[in-house]
């Protein structure tokens, strides 16, 4: 039998078509006898990936808002390890280190979404206090619930429906166990480009050896628009952010960098021109003049992005409408009553007994109870009403993010955790609860459905994955709550250790704070609902118009929106990565199989530079906030860390990265 495991390298024809009458798919490992899948390898190895990638993909979230999906580098290192540890039966225990160490990507995607506007508000409303079990639970209760509201649909999506459901991030995991078993040059690759990219970062987040950013200040036209027009470009030099441009392809990277350039070379100028106009004609004092372009963009142009990125997700909901029908449907359909049923015998159909999975939801609500009375302090109808919110909310939902993953391969969630909290906030004000207690309420319900409709998404991924090569469903389901657990309490970890080193919101002790743009759009949605503050409608309504409009041009408008929002600086390099995605895969000359080659290899080496770069961020945080002293390793060398010298540096550094980065990508040969 284990010879027969190691000969395998290809799925079965009928993997990816639909099944013709009669017909059945029969999964690589056999269905009718035991495999081996869970282990003390594939459990160790599947936590150490949780703790891993749950810290980098929390730090890259809150630093460019962007979580990077964590199975298909999971899914390398695996394979990899397997490898390089002459593992047997390697195949079916990769599954479940890929399952367990997955719960890292969609618990951070619930938690960063939500859980750090909570420190955002903290600082107009000292009141509120933030310790690290708020986010824990928030984080554990949420994935629980997306497990359990999953599992009786789990036949319904990997079984009923094959090949009728494309399931595209499903689809390049598998493909990665099934060939990757090969060898573990693949994995070595990874770790290489991980080191590479976060030494890189760290020399100049730590060490100081050269600028973050390159502007156009540093030449004397460039401080003169700036200083008169309010017009400045920024370059970021880091690693990861340029790599996540390879990662989304040209197309989105000059999306969501031409949304920038409407805020910073359109929005931000035009502020200042009225100031101007206005002055004139009234004959007093532009009031812009003084301000630099990074605080009008600050104080006039974010709330712009925040309304773009509001009505992007209401978008996303109203094109959504179709699935949400279906997923009413599939909550009623009689499909569901025999997904855990005596008729399924074999191995491979095998979920968690009903009887098991109603308990344990029925406990995990009690627990959402208690933790909604204690933790969040509101009073006993307010907990029953949230609890209801959260219960309805989560489970209808669950199947809209599930099937939205099936199809297309990305999950809609911020557009129906907007939903939620503008839902919830109505609700909860309607029951007298408002103010900072109701901020805090309102973004900890949306925190948990956020990350149930994430855990849901992701986990009918793994659930597929697990369906195509034929492990155990009850085993993917029984060891994904211990993966969530580890993840939930890294990622409370993460957070509460970045808030304390950069800190979310500007101050004088932490000058350039963690980016967090959708704890940031949430936290701004749910204030003046909740406490009636002042807040520009007309801002975010021009937001909105603007989404609106691009929309109408067939330009997704979330990217766009989340463009406008986020800083120049941290846009304007994914047109680097973009560029070097499109001439890889674009590049005349050379055949389709060793441009397949190449581009493959570079997705490796972006996914290194990323996890690598988040990881040496995360130590560098741990770092401060051991010490207390944000310069702890600072060499000193420049007397203006941001002055031209080590701007200049900072460019023929980052040149040089693109060039190691070319130079490994170019070294792929058509059989890898």
């Amino acid at each position: 039998m284990e010879s027969e495991e190691k000969k395998i390298t290809e799925l079965p024809e009928n993997a990816y078509r639909e099944l013709k009458p009669g017909e059945e798919y029969k999964p690589v490992l056999p269905s009718d006898r035991p495999v081996t899948e869970v282990t003390s390898w594939s459990i160790g190895m599947g936590l150490l990936m949780a703790v891993i990638f749950s810290a980098a993909a929390a730090y890259s979230g809150l630093k460019i808002g962007q979580v990077f999906e964590a199975a298909i580098p999971i899914s390398i290192i695996a394979v990899g390890a397997s490898a390089a540890f002459r593992k047997k039966n390697a195949l079916g225990q990769n599954v479940i280190i890929q399952s367990i160490g997955a719960s890292s990507g969609v618990i951070v995607a619930g938690a960063v979404f939500t859980i750090p506007g909570l420190y955002i508000l903290q600082a107009k409303y000292p009141d509120i206090q933030i310790n690290f079990w708020q986010i824990f639970f928030s984080s554990l209760l949420g994935g629980f619930l997306g497990i359990l509201f999953l599992i009786p649909f789990r036949k319904y999506f990997v079984k009923d429906m094959h090949g009728k459901l494309p399931f595209p991030e499903a689809t390049a995991t598998t493909e990665i166990l099934m060939t990757g078993e090969k060898g573990g040059n693949k994995a070595k690759l990874l770790v290489t480009s991980g080191l590479i990219g976060g030494l890189f970062d760290f020399c100049f987040s730590a060490f100081r050896l050269w600028s973050e950013e390159i502007t156009t200040r540093i030449i004397p036209a460039g401080a003169l628009l700036a200083e008169k027009f309010k017009m400045v470009l920024k370059f970021n030099v880091s690693a990861l952010i340029f790599s996540f441009g390879y990662l989304v392809g040209l197309r989105y990277a000059l999306i969501i960098v031409v949304g920038s350039l409407l805020s910073w070379l359109v929005l931000i100028p035009l502020v200042n021109e009225i100031g101007t106009l206005t002055a004139a004609l009234s004959g007093g004092v532009n009031p812009f003049a003084a301000m630099s372009a990074e605080a009008i963009f600050a104080e006039y142009v974010r709330p712009i992005g925040i309304g773009a990125i509001a009505m992007a997700g209401i978008i996303g909901i109203i094109k959504s409408a179709g699935v949400i029908g279906s997923a009413f449907k599939l909550a009623t359909a009689k499909k569901v009553t025999g997904a855990t049923g005596a008729a399924d015998v074999k191995r491979t159909n095998r979920d968690l007994k009903m009887s098991f999975v109603m308990l344990f939801l029925f406990l995990t609500l009690i627990a959402v109870f208690i933790f909604l009375i204690i933790g969040v302090k509101i009073t006993l109808v307010q907990a029953i009403v949230a609890l209801i919110t959260i219960t309805v909310i989560s489970f209808l939902f669950t199947t809209v993010a599930a099937n939205a993953i099936a199809i297309v391969g990305s999950n809609p969630v911020s557009g129906m955790t907007l939903m939620t909290l503008i839902l919830s906030s109505v609700i909860l004000v309607a029951v007298g609860l408002e103010g900072w207690q109701g901020m805090v309420s309102g973004l900890i319900i949306g925190g948990i459905v956020c990350t149930a409709l994430s855990m849901a998404g992701g986990f009918v991924t793994d659930l597929k994955i697990g369906y195509w090569i034929g492990t155990t469903p009850a085993k993917q389901e029984s060891y994904k709550f211990l993966g969530t657990l580890v993840s939930a309490a890294t990622v409370g970890a993460v957070i509460f250790i970045l808030n304390e080193a950069y800190g979310f919101v500007a101050t004088p002790e932490h000058p350039n704070p963690m980016v967090a743009p959708q704890a940031n759009a949430m936290a701004a949605i749910i204030e003046p609902l909740m406490a009636g503050s002042g807040v520009s409608w007309m801002l975010l309504g021009i937001g909105a118009v603007i989404a609106v409009l691009v929309n109408w041009l067939g330009v997704p408008p979330l990217a766009f929106a989340l463009g406008m929002f986020i800083p120049l600086q941290l846009n304007t390099p994914l047109v680097v990565g973009g560029l070097l995605n499109h001439w890889i895969n674009n590049k005349k000359g050379i055949d389709r199989q060793l441009a397949n080659a190449r581009h493959q290899r570079a997705i490796l080496i972006s996914s290194g530079f990323i996890a690598g770069a988040a990881l040496f961020g995360v130590l560098g945080a741990l770092i401060i906030f051991i010490t207390g002293d944000g310069n702890a390793l600072n060499f000193n060398l420049w007397s203006d860390p941001s002055g031209t010298g080590a701007q200049i540096t900072a460019l023929v550094a980052f040149i040089g990265l693109i060039a190691y980065f070319i130079w490994e990508t170019q070294r792929a040969k058509r059989e890898d």
